[in-house]
């Protein structure tokens, strides 16, 4: 008869414990509506990718059939789809809204930086990625010695992220680094 009593309330827990879990597992519609816009924006990325390889190819066509010589392709001929921005996905990933291009997204750049970067006309993820090693290194290194101690070898590549919304893989790159080092 003693065992009854503990066997009775491991079954309540067990049931408790299985339809807490069933309720939290993600079967509400806030989470099929959050996947559905995660895959929208996925889809529009990869849209805009295709066009700018249609465009790409169009103009090597172009290119190899006409007057080149050998010479490389002047792919900034190519006009460029704008990516939107979606501030939701990226509050989702990282806890706090960030304003379109606010480079101090990108791990090792503060207030101060960013200043020191849109002074040089660099305003947006997609100029920051775009902008060599030896670039930033150079802005830093003539803004002082309390800059030129940054190391901005990785600062590329988080603005390509931030700039193409892949949050996730953003966050989970940030979190591979050391200070700001791979």
């Amino acid at each position: 008869m003693c065992f009854l009593i503990p066997a009775l309330v491991g079954l309540i827990c067990a049931l408790l414990g299985y339809l807490l879990g069933k309720m939290l597992s993600g079967g509400n519609d806030l989470n099929i509506k959050s996947k559905l816009e995660t895959s929208l924006s996925e889809n529009e990325k990869l849209h805009n990718k295709i066009y700018l390889l249609e465009k790409e190819l169009a103009l090597a066509k172009t290119n190899a059939s006409g007057s080149t010589s050998g010479a490389a392709h002047d792919f900034a001929a190519i006009p460029e789809k704008t990516i939107p921005y979606d501030v939701n996905a990226a509050f989702a990933v990282f806890g706090k809204k960030f304003k379109q291009d606010d480079l101090k997204i990108v791990e090792g750049i503060g207030p101060k930086i960013e200043e020191l970067y849109h002074a040089e006309g660099i305003k947006t993820w997609k100029a920051l990625s775009e902008t060599p090693v030896e670039k930033s290194q150079a802005i830093l290194d003539a803004a002082g010695s309390r800059y030129s101690i940054h190391n901005p070898v990785t600062w590329a590549k988080q603005a390509h992220l931030a700039y193409y919304g892949e949050w996730e893989e953003l966050k989970t790159y940030q979190e591979s680094l050391n200070g700001g080092k791979e």
